[in-house]
């Protein structure tokens, strides 16, 4: 098996590789695209940190390629689905870096708060301004975390260890679990109004792309401080220099930007923003503990198919792959769905596995479920092998269950999912080999592929809804590529699962719901 080595990778990777027999390891860093494409036919694996963009185009000439690893979290440069059309395993390394990262969050707080580069500067330039940047004390303060991951929680135990007040904002972890370790869970209205401190611990999502605004950052307290070692453009960075520049912000301390490097940016210009280069997961020991991490797994599945870490293939022995694959990703999408109609903060998952499927070891499967649930809200944070151990972090009971009949298909996967205001119900299978379908949303039963983009319709069970339907969509130049129609028990509305071109916009959205026979509407991606 041969191994390329696209960016550079700490010591201890290269000589797992080196000593491994079975593997040859060539290590040639800072290729063009042009230069990458050109040799990636000859590879079986691919390791690579930030720098290589791993995109469709280079993967259209990767015909040996069977896995890619990330030496670090993050896989913004890696071109997913495309990777899984070709089968290729996608595998990064979580836990590596988690720590440092953490620490150099509160380095940039106290950097800030102290005021330590710009007299650092200042100093060197022959100059003794010592009134003029007079810092703050952490004692006391109240600091807000925006997201309560792996990172934001070592964030949170620092910060008490100064004396912080510590309160966080994570609508996806129950509030009893942050209750009973000390920490007080808040709205964002609420944690933007409070805090002296804001920390961001979050990954882009389209939820939180930009979330920190002219609207977020007026509702702070005049003076309050805003640190983000998470991911570029969750702040919106020429907001970010209103508010600084008009001394709404007492200051602020980012180690990401939207564009990588920023280049000639207006907030350098300001004496209350500091910044880094990305350096949050830059240290000697994050950055061994990644290449050791990443090698260990590419080698673990390039000999013996035995999958770590992947984000986008389940968690199982090479023997296993194959039989339970199709089920893990129908696990997955059922999970995926389910995120996308929970409204609150998630209690219990109850799944039960039926007919065939539950002579096997669920555990994969369950993983994967685990996994599409959490991935809206944590992105690359969460792979098949942390799901579960994110999951009861964040309070959520996992429970299973196996029922060797099963009276209409030969396997079924169940899944209720119980939040703090509601619950609901999905269930799948697997037709043939590998064609997933969604059988049951709630009380409404259908065959349903869970692929792509999808509007999701509660209905009236009248004529002329889904004409008109149909008529707002094609106005706003989206396709109907397949429509699967669902009635409940009292057949009084309907359920229409709706596979679309392309992802519906909000002015589609806002027409549906004030179209006549619409009850409800939710745009999902599956």
């Amino acid at each position: 098996m041969k191994v390329l080595v696209s960016d550079p990778l700490g010591e201890i990777g290269i000589k797992i590789f080196e000593k491994t027999p079975g593997i040859d390891v060539d290590v040639k860093t800072g290729l063009s695209p042009e230069q990458l494409k050109e040799i990636i036919g000859q590879y079986d694996g691919l390791v690579i940190r930030s720098a290589t963009r791993v995109t469709a185009d280079i993967l259209s000439a990767a015909t040996r390629l069977k896995a890619i690893g990330r030496a670090g979290i993050g896989l913004d440069n890696v071109d997913i689905p495309a990777a899984t059309q070709r089968g290729i395993a996608v595998m990064n390394t979580p836990f590596g870096n988690t720590i440092t990262t953490a620490e150099h969050t509160i380095s940039m707080l106290m950097s800030l708060s102290r005021n330590i580069p710009q007299a650092t500067m200042a100093l060197k330039q022959g100059r003794w301004e010592k009134k003029k940047l007079q810092g703050r004390e952490l004692f006391n303060k109240t600091l807000g975390l925006i997201g309560y991951g792996n990172i934001g929680s070592i964030v949170a135990d620092l910060a008490r260890g100064l004396k912080m007040n510590v309160i966080v904002f994570d609508p996806y972890i129950n509030p009893k679990v942050l209750s009973e370790q000390g920490l007080t869970p808040v709205s964002l209205d609420d944690l933007l109004g409070r805090s002296d401190y804001i920390t961001i611990h979050t990954p882009r999502t389209e939820e939180t792309t930009k979330m920190i605004n002219k609207t977020t950052l007026a509702k702070m307290k005049r003076g309050a401080m805003l640190i983000n070692c998470a991911r570029g453009g969750i702040v919106n960075e020429d907001d970010l220099y209103e508010s600084l520049a008009c001394g709404h912000l007492g200051g602020a301390a980012l180690d990401v930007f939207e564009q990588e490097p920023p280049g000639e940016h207006k907030l350098m210009s300001l004496p209350n923003f500091i910044c880094t280069p990305h350096l949050g997961a830059s240290t000697k020991e994050a950055q061994e503990n990644v290449a050791k991490e990443v090698a260990e797994q590419m080698v673990d599945y390039l000999l013996n198919g035995t999958v770590k870490n992947a984000v986008n293939v389940p968690n199982m022995s090479g023997e296993l792959i194959t039989l339970l694959k199709p089920f893990a990703t129908l696990a997955e999408k059922i999970g995926l769905l389910q995120a996308q109609l929970v409204d609150s903060g998630v209690e219990q998952v109850s799944v039960r596995y039926c007919g065939k499927i539950s002579e096997y070891d669920v555990a994969p499967m369950t993983s994967a479920l685990l996994k599409g649930m959490l991935t809206p809200v944590l992105k690359d944070d969460v792979n098949y092998i942390n799901a579960p151990v994110i999951a009861k972090e964040r309070g959520i009971k996992v429970v299973e269950a196996k029922t060797p009949a099963s009276d209409d298909f030969a396997s079924l996967i169940v899944v209720k999912v119980t939040s703090v205001e509601s619950s609901n119900t999905v269930s799948g299978t697997i037709f043939g080999r590998d064609l997933q379908r969604i059988l049951r949303i709630n009380d409404f039963y259908l065959e349903a592929a869970p692929q792509g983009p999808v509007l999701l319709l509660d209905c009236a069970n009248s004529p002329g809804v889904m004409g008109r339907v149909g008529t707002i969509l094609g106005e706003h130049g989206i396709n109907i590529d397949s429509m699967q129609m669902g009635r409940s028990a009292a057949n009084d509305h309907q359920v229409a699962f709706i596979a679309t071109s392309s992802t519906v916009s909000d002015e589609a959205l806002y027409h549906l719901a004030n179209c006549e026979g619409i009850l409800a509407n939710r745009r999902l991606e599956l």
